[in-house]
């Protein structure tokens, strides 16, 4: 028996529904001597499976690491140029390649470039959640998890361009008392969450922390009780002596929440529309039939042009290094 899998936006393909997915990517993963990178985002399923899961610095650096020959990112477009930039000699496959990310799309490198010619006394930080080709004209890169530490690691006299997202800009900006020329760029999940939303929950659950990704507005930054990448938000859960929590961030973190905390209660917190808004549609285009698929064919690979992987290099090293 057959079903037929849309595959991005041109093709169709059959899967033997007989298949054992999970056993059969295992399988797949000996054969190819291949590691699979997985972001807390993605859905528990695909978690659950990966040899490394975690935040895009933590991804960055496991696969700066990495032993295998080829690495299979289950995440989203940058993530996984991000792999192939530090591991030039691998191959890099994607399960679905129009996993993208509101960030990055709403920063082209040229339109970027252009702004940051306005300020030719500026570095560039750019935040990991951008493309290649924006890597290639920053200066350094930087993630939620270490953006506030390499900031206040440059001179204090050092003029600053923050792209792409401002929430993340603005958060950095309050904790380094710093002044930045920020990108005008956010993401479309955090920024669904609902202050009103929120603050109604927090009534309901006196007992309940509320604990936010920077990327959030800073109206529910505001309200928070704990702000950290998702790395931290999963660390600071699991070191808290609290037993509930509002996690205002992508849902699929609360899978690894949960995992380790199973005394422990998380609530999402609830967008402005009655929608699934609070769930990033990038990262859920990855299914276990497409990480299946793209481990039988080693396709879609992520490529990059030589140049521009070459200088995309540069900042992302002087992240790590500065990490």
């Amino acid at each position: 028996m057959e079903a037929v899998l849309k595959f991005r936006k041109d093709k169709s393909v059959s899967i033997d529904l007989s298949l054992n997915l999970e056993e059969e990517i295992r399988k797949l993963k000996k054969e190819l001597n291949a590691v699979i990178l997985a972001h807390y985002y993605q859905e528990s399923e695909i978690q659950d499976l990966a040899d490394f899961i975690g935040d895009s610095l933590q991804l960055s650096q496991q696969a700066s690491k990495t032993e295998a020959e080829v690495i299979v990112f289950a995440g989203v477009h940058f993530m996984a140029e991000t792999a192939k930039i530090l591991n030039p000699g691998k191959q890099v496959l994607l399960p679905d390649l129009n996993a993208g990310c509101s960030l990055a799309e709403g920063c082209p490198a040229e339109l970027l470039k252009k702004f940051r010619d306005k300020y030719p006394d500026h570095i560039l930080i750019s935040y990991i959640n951008c493309t290649a080709d924006v890597k290639a004209i920053s200066d350094i890169i930087c993630t939620s998890s270490n953006a506030v530490k390499i900031v206040n690691k440059l001179k204090p006299d050092q003029k600053i361009i923050f792209a792409p997202d401002k929430n993340l800009g603005k958060y950095v900006m309050k904790q380094t008392g710093r002044d930045m020329v920020l990108w005008q760029g956010s993401c479309i999940v955090h920024e669904t969450f609902s202050e009103r939303k929120i603050i109604r929950l927090k009534t309901e659950h006196p007992d309940a922390l509320l604990i936010s990704h920077p990327e959030c507005e800073e109206s529910v930054l505001a309200e928070s009780d704990f702000i950290g990448s998702t790395s931290g938000l999963l660390k600071y859960v699991t070191d808290s002596e609290n037993k509930k929590f509002i996690v205002a961030t992508e849902p699929g973190i609360i899978h690894q929440m949960l995992l380790k905390n199973k005394d422990k209660t998380f609530i999402p917190a609830p967008p402005e529309n009655n929608c699934s808004c609070n769930e990033c549609p990038y990262m859920k285009l990855n299914t276990l039939e497409k990480l299946y698929l793209c481990m039988r064919d080693r396709k879609p690979e992520l490529t990059i042009e030589k140049e521009i992987l070459e200088k995309a290099a540069i900042p992302l090293q002087r992240m790590l290094d500065m990490s």
